[in-house]
């Protein structure tokens, strides 16, 4: 039997989600964190939304701000820098199809973590505010586990 292939090591990872305004950027600042000089790491959403509260509100709580995100879709994003990355990471299933569409044209591996959207989740504040952390709990876990140190090969 063969051996599973090797992750490639990105430089440049873009996070993608439908209207970039909770899991990609909770996953692009998430992992800017981890390694702010050794990779590059942006976020789009195949629409354009507007930044979530609950998002700001629940990266706060773990020291991130995300007040200064402002959401782009991937062709202002394309646009304005390019879509030159090594990696794209989709978080739902718009995206990714966004995202397998583009490689027709750019040379990028992409990977599906389907995350759920918690917009919709719960009647009360606490209920909605648990959702994200439960969000933000599996893209750091993820995140972590994909981006270990050491797998990333240039450091």
């Amino acid at each position: 039997m063969a051996a599973p292939p090797r992750e490639r090591a990105p430089q440049s990872v873009l996070f993608a989600c439908g209207l970039n305004s909770v899991r990609s950027p909770m996953a692009a600042s998430l992992l800017q964190r981890m390694y702010p000089d050794t990779l590059y790491v942006r976020s789009a959403g195949v629409r354009k939304g507007e930044l979530d509260p609950f998002a700001v509100s629940v990266m706060a709580e773990i020291g991130y701000d995300l007040s200064h995100h402002r959401p782009i879709t991937f062709e202002e994003l394309e646009d304005w820098e390019g879509l030159n990355f090594d990696l794209i990471v989709t978080l739902s299933p718009e995206a990714h199809h966004k995202a397998l569409e583009l490689t027709r044209t750019i040379a990028a591996e992409v990977e599906y973590w389907p995350t759920p959207d918690p917009v919709d989740v719960g009647d009360t504040r606490a209920q909605r505010l648990a959702a994200y952390r439960e969000v933000l709990d599996s893209l750091s876990e993820r995140i972590h586990e994909r981006f270990a140190r050491g797998r990333l090969g240039n450091e």
